[in-house]
């Protein structure tokens, strides 16, 4: 996509989880990709504009590419470009390839934002550090912390304490450092506000649970279940060494929370 222009934008729809912008269509035909990054949960991509396309994916956005194959165009397989109702969206790039925004809930978004606006969005300005970023590290975890009397799993998923930090991610890595998330956040932190050798522990599995995530390719639904420690492993043996536990679900702030009542303490 960096580098290829917008031939032509079709909108199927009026809105997503909000209208789109106004000129939406007119603003992006013509304009080139200059570069694209993310943060946190939203894709943005730098157009020659100077405005930036902001994307949010919601619950159960994706894309699907279509790129020229010989007689025609057709998928990154080689077969034929599908035709979906909830295509809401659709790119057409300078390079020949189609770009496809899929949201069977509408629960994502797409805006366009002038230099200004992204400095000063509401939820990118109050963001916290990327987790695989190296201004994320034990200190950087233990300041957000410190003084908390939420539990730790609620502190994880402020995004303004670690960026981009998912639900399944939380309890993964509260698993990995043998935490409980049910632990007040504050803990992790001495008095003096410097970070225990818990904090070290649980910086260091974010890190590894989410490197190891996104080297993964496959999603079957068998991969799925198999891949996790805890998550979605209600009644099912603890994978820990020697551990013996049975894992345990329970609802924090309205979410899932799978954890091991034996090693996570």
């Amino acid at each position: 996509m960096t580098d290829a222009s917008f031939d032509e934008v079709e909108i199927r729809r009026p809105d997503l989880r909000q209208p789109f912008p106004r000129r939406f269509r007119i603003r992006l035909t013509g304009q080139t990709v200059v570069a694209l990054s993310r943060r946190a949960k939203y894709l943005l991509a730098t157009l020659s504009s100077s405005e930036t396309l902001l994307i949010h994916l919601g619950m159960s956005g994706s894309f699907r590419i279509d790129v020229p194959v010989e007689g025609g165009v057709g998928s990154t397989t080689g077969q034929p470009a599908p035709v979906d109702r909830h295509d809401h969206v659709v790119f057409h790039m300078s390079s020949g390839a189609t770009i496809a925004y899929n949201d069977p809930r509408r629960f994502g978004l797409m805006n366009l934002l002038s230099r200004a606006a992204l400095a000063n969005h509401p939820a990118l300005s109050r963001l916290g550090p990327e987790p695989l970023s190296p201004s994320f590290d034990a200190l950087a975890l233990a300041r957000a912390c410190k003084g908390k009397k939420t539990s730790l799993k609620a502190a994880l998923l402020d995004q303004r304490v670690v960026a981009g930090l998912g639900n399944i991610y939380v309890s993964e890595a509260l698993h990995r450092a043998g935490l409980s998330p049910r632990r007040r956040a504050s803990t992790i932190v001495t008095p003096g506000g410097t970070p225990r050798a818990s904090a070290h522990r649980l910086t260091s599995a974010i890190t590894q649970v989410l490197t190891e995530a996104v080297a993964r390719t496959l999603d079957s639904a068998s991969y799925r279940s198999s891949r996790f420690r805890v998550y979605d492993r209600e009644g099912k043996p603890c994978r820990r060494a020697r551990c013996g536990g049975v894992i345990k679900r329970q609802t924090q702030a309205g979410r899932s929370t799978f954890y091991c009542p034996v090693c996570q303490d």
